[in-house]
């Protein structure tokens, strides 16, 4: 007698790389973003928003060409900027595009020098499992504000979430040493 065979594991393959967007993505990034909108998942989107936007967004196409997926940065200040935008194809979920988006923002935020990145969301596990903390809404008055602009509903749709990630330092946040004008003290060389 044989032994009972297990399903084969889902085999994941290797993802694309997520890459900038052109301006010929602006529809189709509008598109994907907003059909989930709807539900309060993402915040709607114009495509003024995503042209003015468009060297924060990154996209990741299916073979087709489509847009499998999306995220783009907000910033707010030099200091502080959200991950938002956060969209992948029904057709693409549970591929591990999510998590591979919120990497591509990361990469992008801490390149771009911020020490760190928020994130406003139900997707609670996605966050947590991508190396973000739960944090709280009222931490970021910025984004209060900016939700209180756009719509009082947007604080009080389901039970959302802010994560938050602290990035490394990268050179150009690393303090640097410096040399005094007096002598015998470290400051600035001149």
């Amino acid at each position: 007698m044989t032994p009972p065979t297990r399903p084969a594991a889902k085999e994941r393959l290797p993802l694309p790389a997520a890459t900038s967007a052109a301006d010929a993505d602006v529809a189709l990034i509008v598109a994907l973003n907003n059909q989930f909108s709807a539900d309060g998942l993402t915040l709607p989107r114009t495509p003024e928003f995503v042209r003015a936007h468009l060297s924060d967004y990154r996209i990741v196409r299916g073979p087709d060409g489509s847009i499998w997926g999306q995220v783009a940065l907000d910033e707010y200040s030099p200091s502080l900027c959200e991950l938002v935008s956060l969209a992948v194809a029904p057709a693409a979920q549970g591929k591990g595009l999510g998590r591979h988006l919120i990497a591509a923002a990361v990469d992008l935020a801490n390149r771009r020098g911020y020490p760190q990145l928020f994130a406003v969301s139900l997707a609670d596990t996605l966050f947590l499992g991508a190396g973000f903390m739960q944090s709280s809404i009222d931490q970021y008055p910025e984004k209060i504000w900016r939700y209180r602009a756009i719509s009082r509903s947007e604080l009080s749709i389901g039970k959302k979430f802010l994560f938050v990630r602290d990035l490394p330092p990268t050179a150009a946040r690393r303090p640097r040493k410096t040399r005094s004008r007096r002598p015998g003290v470290r400051g600035p060389r001149k």
